[in-house]
Formats: C-alpha cells, structure tokens, sequence
C-alpha cells in the first residue's frame, strides 16, 4: 500500500472515537463502533475524529495511504459523525427568517463590539494573538480551500463570481499573494511554526467545529446553499473584524507581514462582500430559489459556531489562562523561507 511521506504527523487522541479512527489511519486498528460514534457532536473527541477524516481530502497525513481517502467504511464512520454533527447545528442555530434578515444581522456592527477582535484591539496582549493565530492555522493554512469544493456545483453568475473572489484568495495568479502564505507569514513574525497542521494538537474543540463546518458545508452537493452563506457571512464579516485584528498587531508590535495579512482583507474582502452578496447569492437563488433556507442556515450557523469559539477564548483569556490544549513555545524564528509542508 502506497503511504504519503509528507503531510502533518496525525494528531493526539482525544476519546475512543478519535483514537480509532487514527488507529485504523496508521493501519492498527479497526474503525470504530456505533458506541464511539455517538460522542458529543461539539466535543473534542468526535470533531477531532471528523477532523482527521476530513484533511484526507486536503493535504492528508505522514504515514497515512492516500487510497484512505475513499475507503467505504471510513467513510461510513464520517457520515455518521457528520449526520450527529449536522444535527446539533440545526438543532442549535437560530435561523432568520429569510436570507435578506440573516444578512441584515450582520451589516450592522454593533456601538460597543464585545467579540474577539474588540478585545485583542483594545487590550489584547502578544500572547493571546499568538494563540489566536495558532489556532487559526488550521483555517488559513489552506485559506479557500474548503469554499473551493462549490465551484463544481455552481453554474451561470453564482460560479463566475465565486470563482471570481476564489481567484483572489489565491493571491490573482502571484504565489506570494497567496493569502495562505501571507498567513504564514504573519505566524512568522509572531515567532509561530508555520508547518501546515502543526498546531492541530493545540486546539481547542470549538476552534475544530468552525473548520469543520467548512468542510461539511464543502464536501456535499446538498449543502452548496449552506456553503455559499457561510462563505458570505465570512466576507461581510471579514473587513471591520480584520481592522480591528490589523490594529491589534500594530499596537502590539506584531510585525509588518502580520499588519499587512490583516490590512490585505480590509480592502480585499470589503470588495467580495459586494460580489458574495450580489453575484453569488443573487445568482444561485435566481437559478434555484428552493436553496434561500439553506443559505440563511449556512450565514446564521457561521455565527453561531464563531460565537461559540468566540467565547470560549474570551473566558480562557479573561481568566488570565491559556486558551490553547497544548502550549506554545516562547517563540521559532524561522530564517529560511517559508514552507507548507511539514
């Protein structure tokens, strides 16, 4: 059997069910039984054995055969922890009404934010935005990727456009534009190891779910409505949240890749918004219509799992601890030029 040499060593185990699935990775162990698979759907264990069956689509494993990615029962093993995962969002999420009022909720910045970026803004220490961008990682490393999975079922203005601020994220054909690589330089000057997964360990379950959902959202045909609001959510979102994180690292004295990562979505994604909102969603609900309750899901659960990682960070740090599982050293300085492999 054929094995990957490169790819991120496989994450620690988190319960039985996370700790079969990345036995039966290695090829020592079988997949897990429906008594595993019926953890908490938010929890460490099961979000990180989804984790583990989701990156076999992305960058994948050392050690790990790379024919894992379509093997039938860990794919059975995934939908089952997909439909508990998918189920709790439903179930958790207050939904609006129609697309027009999820989008509405989030134009509209509040006079005194209380969120994460507010905080790391007015009195954030290093510290704390060292573990926000460890955290982070697991996203930004491989930015657009999980939107990526739409593009093939999308058609007409909807996949034009999307295809469209896709091709910004991936830096408009320069590979130093790439917003994953300006991320890892941002990890650099915050003394991080940019290794693509290397801060899986280290994060927390709520940071998991946030990805997870991409994923989810990502990897299914039926949930293209789901995806394509989260996406919008992520956009309208991204500028003032990225003005905040941009200030946040000057005040600090971060570093100059680490204000330029956070200044570089302020104008950019202030742009896609206007596309993600007039030419995506307004085309998919012109071609199908029936899609407008999905897309209200996928905007209002981007929220709902934001403020729930949201929180949890705010009640480590307030509390003066880490919000890390794992912690980080004091600092790498890393010389050499920057690598996304491990």
């Amino acid at each position: 059997m054929e094995y990957d040499g490169e790819g991120p060593r496989l994450p620690t185990a988190r319960g039985p069910l996370s700790a079969a699935v990345g036995a039966y990775l290695r090829g020592t162990g079988p997949l897990p039984g429906p008594e595993e698979a019926a953890a908490h759907a938010y929890g460490d264990d099961l979000q990180l054995a989804l984790y583990q069956c989701y990156e076999l689509h992305y960058r994948g494993f050392a050690g790990v055969s790379p024919a894992l990615e379509w093997d039938p029962g860990l794919l059975r093993v995934r939908a089952a922890l997909e439909r508990r995962f998918l189920t709790a969002l439903r179930a958790g999420t207050p939904v609006h009404d129609s697309v027009e009022d999820a989008i509405g909720a989030l134009l509209v910045e509040p006079v005194h934010g209380e969120g994460v970026s507010h905080f790391l803004r007015d009195e954030g220490e290093l510290w704390q935005l060292r573990e926000y961008a460890a955290q982070r990682s697991l996203y930004h490393l491989k930015e657009a990727d999980p939107h990526a999975w739409v593009l093939p079922r999308l058609w007409g203005r909807a996949k034009a456009a999307m295809a469209a601020v896709e091709f910004d994220e991936y830096g408009g054909g320069r590979a130093d534009r790439v917003h994953a690589r300006l991320f890892a330089g941002l990890m650099t000057d915050l003394g991080l190891d940019t290794t693509y997964g290397h801060h899986l360990d280290a994060a927390s379950a709520e940071c998991l779910v946030t990805v997870n959902m991409m994923s989810l959202f990502g990897l299914h045909r039926a949930l293209r409505g789901a995806l394509v609001g989260h996406f919008a959510a992520v956009e309208i979102t991204s500028s003032p949240g990225s003005r905040r994180l941009a200030e946040a690292m000057r005040r600090t004295g971060a570093g100059p890749a680490a204000e330029h990562f956070y200044d570089e979505h302020v104008e950019a994604d202030a742009v896609h918004e206007q596309i993600v909102r007039h030419e995506v969603i307004a085309g998919l609900l012109e071609q199908e219509p029936h899609l407008a309750a999905d897309v209200a899901f996928g905007v209002d659960a981007t929220a709902h799992v934001e403020d729930q990682f949201g929180s949890r960070l705010l009640a480590d740090w307030r509390a003066g601890r880490s919000s890390l599982r794992v912690p980080l050293p004091e600092s790498i300085h890393q010389d050499s030029e920057i690598s996304f492999t491990s």
